[in-house]
């Protein structure tokens, strides 16, 4: 026996939410918005793994800080393990804030007025080199995001006259009285 106009519309339906999800997923994949979303989502955990390597996880800080009077050796050695950057920040650090609990004496006063006058004078050529750099990598990355966007455009394209061209046409199927997509 044939099948019935139910379950017939019901397969039309099935059909039709099956290729609304398929467009939808192809959409979001092909999507220039999509596709730079993903991307500096993997760009920043690959700069937070990085720096957690590095400069250790807030789980480690905050176990650092909880054991600070009982293993302090300990929890500094964990965070800087396998990474002398950051063992020499660390220290630096310590030295730090042993250095602000002592009162200045008046020659290092002058000798820190002397300083900062000096780094006022000389540093302003490495900031504007490091924002000059900086502007670089944004203009490098700026190509790079419209070349990948073009190359996505033209992949999209095809896939989509690929599909036309797969499409049934309207000729060849009969004429039920169920449409699965808009008209032409």
């Amino acid at each position: 026996m044939g099948t019935s106009t139910e379950e017939l519309s019901s397969d039309i339906a099935q059909t039709r939410q099956s290729l609304t999800q398929d467009v939808d997923a192809l959409q979001d994949k092909v999507s220039p918005a999509a596709i730079i979303e993903r991307r500096k989502t993997a760009v920043r955990g690959r700069l937070s793994t990085a720096k957690d390597r590095v400069m250790g996880g807030s789980q480690d800080a905050v176990h650092g800080v909880s054991g600070a009077t009982s293993g302090a050796g300990e929890a500094i050695e964990q965070r800087v393990e396998g990474s002398p950057l950051a063992a020499g920040l660390v220290a630096f650090g310590a030295g730090l804030g042993i250095a602000g609990l002592i009162p200045a004496s008046k020659v290092e006063a002058q000798g820190a007025q002397r300083l900062q006058e000096a780094v006022k004078e000389h540093g302003q050529p490495v900031i504007d080199e490091a924002k000059s750099a900086a502007q670089q990598v944004g203009d490098q990355l700026k190509d790079k995001a419209g070349e990948a966007a073009s190359e996505l455009k033209s992949s999209a394209q095809e896939s989509a006259e690929r599909v036309k061209e797969e499409a049934p046409t309207s000729s060849s199927t009969p004429d039920d009285g169920f449409t699965v997509g808009p008209r032409v």
